[in-house]
This record gives structure tokens, C-alpha cells and sequence, in this order.
């Protein structure tokens, strides 16, 4: 590699650094917010079947009802997201919009009366994403990631069914359904583009 390559390297992964850490710093930041307002903004999480509770389609995910559960999701965010990020950095935005909606269109439409918060549903779209590229896409190098981040996080899958009470195993089921349409629709855009 010769110096503009490893100069391109650096912008590039600093870039990554930069989305992510916002990204965490934001999430900390409502949380700090929210336990100072004694939890206060965990009423704009997702309330299935409500009007009121559609306005959780776009907060829940940035919501937490308490540090270990923000703390829970920091290290599969930042870590599944730069994953999605190491080939395109726009992947990750398109991945997250996608499947923040489907997870909470889900969960409002299917959820248990309660109110759903926290950004796990994305995480199970990236996880999603990840899984269903290979498939998608066809090619042997998103085949082989495929099948690395199924070595790797494959485990978590099991979070998409009823497990324990008060986590919202619906947020993660949409959600990595979520994570299978932004892998079909990214892989159609590659193929069309």
C-alpha cells in the first residue's frame, strides 16, 4: 500500500469513528436527559395499537429505560454498525432508517400493551442486514461476511422469539426483519446502479 492509500484508509475509518461516536454520544445524551427528568421521556416509546404510540415509531429507538439497558445495546451498535459501514458508509444509514421503521411499525402493530423503547430492534437489523446480504447479493466475499457474522453474533437470533419478560422480543423479531428488507433493497440498487 502506498501513503494516499493508507491516508484514504485513515479518513475512512476516522469517518466511521465519527457517525458512531455522534451516533453513542447521542444516545447517552437522551439518557442523561431522561434520568434527569426522573424517565420522563419514555413516554414517546412505541405504545402498540395507539395514536399517541405512533410517535414511538421514530423515538424508541432513541430511548432507554435505564443505563444497563443503553449500556446493553452500546457495544452491538457500535460494533454491527461499523460492520455494515466497512463497505459503504452509506449502507448504515439506509440499513438503520429501514429497519427502525419496520421494527416499530411492527411492534406498534403487534406489541404487547406496553410501552417499547431502546435501540435493540436496529441492532436486530443490522444483525438482519448482515445475515441476508450474502444471499441477497450473491457474491462469494458477501457470502463469506455472511457467514463470519453468523460465527460471530449467529447467537443472537434467538432474541427474535418470546424469551423473557419485558423485552421486547417483537422490536427485535421486525427488527431483523427490517435488517432482510434493507439487505434485499440494497442488493436490488447494486444490481440495477
Amino acid at each position: 500500500m502506498n501513503n494516499p492509500e493508507i491516508k484514504g484508509i485513515a479518513r475512512e475509518l476516522a469517518l466511521h469513528a465519527w457517525i458512531l461516536g455522534f451516533c453513542v454520544a447521542l444516545l447517552w445524551s437522551i439518557e442523561l436527559v431522561d434520568y434527569a427528568l426522573g424517565g420522563w421521556l419514555n413516554q414517546f416509546g412505541i405504545l402498540p395499537r395507539s395514536t399517541i404510540g405512533l410517535r414511538g415509531i421514530v423515538f424508541a429507538p432513541l430511548l432507554h429505560g435505564n443505563f444497563a439497558h443503553l449500556l446493553s445495546n452500546t457495544i452491538p451498535f457500535v460494533v454491527l454498525g461499523w460492520l455494515i459501514m466497512v463497505r459503504q458508509v452509506s449502507d448504515f444509514f439506509v440499513v438503520t432508517a429501514i429497519a427502525a421503521f419496520i421494527s416499530g411499525l411492527g411492534t406498534w402493530l403487534f406489541g404487547a400493551p406496553a410501552i417499547h423503547l431502546g435501540a435493540s430492534g436496529v441492532i436486530f437489523g443490522y444483525l438482519g442486514f448482515l445475515l441476508l446480504r450474502g444471499y441477497f447479493e450473491r457474491s462469494f466475499v458477501s457470502m463469506m461476511f455472511s457467514v463470519l457474522v453468523a460465527i460471530l453474533y449467529g447467537g443472537l437470533v434467538w432474541g427474535v422469539l418470546p424469551s423473557q419478560p419485558g423485552i421486547s422480543w417483537e422490536a427485535h423479531l421486525f427488527g431483523f426483519v427490517g435488517g432482510g428488507v434493507a439487505a434485499w433493497v440494497l442488493a436490488r440498487m447494486k444490481r440495477e446502479g
